[in-house]
């Protein structure tokens, strides 16, 4: 599969997918960003796509993003569709900081995976599903 890709910066690194790592690529922050705690910024990603009919991109942050950064997005996950995809399209992370930070150009902020959309399905109402309870919310993992 072949994704088209625009770059608004040549201060990032391309884009690559690490074949036998993971499937999930990295993403990296386009600009240099400071934010106070408790402050809120849009930060751009540097790319733009043109995703394949039928899929969309997942964007979440990376394991080490808070640690590093002291950021959380604000939307726990992104998705982009395949109409988003315009000559000014540009990805974002929407950040909300916890702490004063500091983000140079090139970090990496978060990751993406292309995912199929969800398939069409219909719901059918019922009384009774007949199955096992599991224990309710919460319940995996306690003896």
């Amino acid at each position: 599969m072949h994704i088209k890709i625009k770059y608004f910066t040549d201060k990032i690194e391309k884009l690559r997918y690490i074949d036998g790592k993971s499937d999930w690529i990295d993403l990296r922050a386009a600009e240099d960003i400071s934010l106070k705690a408790g402050e809120f910024k849009l930060i751009p990603l540097g790319v733009a796509m043109e995703l394949p009919k039928g899929y969309e991109a997942h964007v979440v942050p990376r394991s080490s993003t808070f640690k590093n950064f002291g950021i959380i997005q604000t939307n726990s996950m992104g998705v982009i569709d395949e109409t988003y995809c315009g000559e000014n399209d540009q990805w974002f992370f929407p950040a909300l900081a916890m702490r004063d930070t500091t983000i140079s150009v090139n970090d990496r902020i978060c990751q993406f995976r292309i995912m199929a959309h969800q398939p069409s399905f219909t719901f059918e109402e019922t009384d009774i599903l007949g199955n096992k309870d599991r224990g309710g919310h919460g319940s995996t993992g306690k003896a």
